[in-house]
């Protein structure tokens, strides 16, 4: 049977999108802290399957390709600048054997740290790049497009203009570091309504903040555009001074306790919904159990109703000693 369409399932209800790769990974010791490129892909590609997989069998019904940073000029930081097509293909190859014909798989675009917002040569040199990856993900059978991590939203226009050539559904997602306007001074409805102008499918807001500052911009999108909005935060949470999880001292390999719990990351999931948002995924931070959680609270999966025959009078367990059977079952 043919798998529906992003915008087909979106149509039908929101969408649960999967959770943070590259941090992850940089935990379990398969990417460097600092350039935070993908090579994962290519030296340890069943580490990164490992991660598809967990995701998938957390409820997540897209898996995106792991082609962040998987640019030419990026990959040159570590000495795979002359890779670029063979780490694409092998990173949406990895992604399907994952989705199987449970998920939908979506390219990723992502900044280029290229852009400068008053030079023409650079935006030709981003429409390069971006076109570059896009040639070997669609050859591969990607089912859509995510362009992501935006801070300048001309550089999310240019993504739009060459995710859009594909024919391929697009969604591009920004991001707002410390100030709640882009570098360019564009408030978030304002950007939203660029990107649908422009023909995005689905615009949003990505990484860099948690759902406590991801989500009040969210709404001002959604006052500004019909379609379909988008909206993965970072699982962390962060002061008001820091709202940008990378500016935080902590950052990049001391984040662990800002670190959300499943049930915050399940509450964001539920405000989002009631906002009206369509496709609910996270980012940086996020991992299988924050994404088991939010399918839960969202109808994806059903509750555990596996067989516990209980010990009657007497506890046979911690959880049922302190009353945590009880707890659970009034709340």
């Amino acid at each position: 049977m043919k798998k529906k369409s992003i915008l087909e399932k979106l149509a039908e209800g929101p969408v649960l999108g999967d959770g943070g790769y590259l941090l992850e990974l940089e935990k379990r010791g398969r990417v460097r802290a600092g350039p935070f490129t993908p090579e994962v892909a290519l030296d340890h590609p069943e580490s990164l399957l490992e991660l598809h997989r967990e995701f998938r069998d957390a409820g997540a019904e897209v898996l995106q390709s792991l082609t962040f940073y998987a640019s030419r000029d990026k990959l040159a930081t570590v000495g795979m600048g002359d890779r670029v097509a063979e780490l694409n293909r092998a990173a949406v190859r990895l992604a399907k054997q994952a989705a199987g014909d449970k998920c939908l798989v979506a390219g990723n675009l992502s900044l280029t740290w290229m852009y400068e917002p008053s030079n023409k040569k650079s935006d030709d040199r981003v429409r390069k790049t971006f076109d570059e990856q896009l040639d070997v993900q669609t050859s591969e059978g990607v089912d859509f497009i995510i362009g992501e991590t935006f801070s300048w939203l001309g550089e999310a226009l240019l993504c739009v203009e060459r995710a859009k050539r594909t024919g391929l559904p697009v969604m591009v997602t920004v991001c707002f570091e410390n100030e709640d306007v882009t570098p360019d001074g564009k408030k978030a409805g304002d950007v939203a309504k660029a990107l649908a102008d422009a023909g995005a499918d689905i615009v949003g807001i990505n990484c860099l903040r948690g759902p406590e500052h991801t989500l009040p911009l969210m709404a001002q999108m959604r006052k500004s555009v019909k379609g379909y909005i988008g909206c993965q935060p970072v699982a962390y949470r962060t002061p008001h001074d820091h709202r940008d999880f990378t500016s935080l001292p902590a950052f990049p390999d001391q984040l662990d306790p800002y670190q959300l719990t499943r049930r915050e990351m399940g509450e964001y999931a539920m405000k989002a919904r009631e906002m009206g948002v369509n496709y609910i995924g996270a980012c940086c931070g996020a991992v299988a159990s924050h994404i088991r959680e939010m399918a839960r609270v969202l109808g994806k999966v059903s509750a555990d109703d596996r067989v516990w025959n209980k010990g009657g009078d007497k506890p046979m367990s911690a959880y049922e000693y302190y009353g945590h059977d009880k707890a659970k079952a009034q709340s």
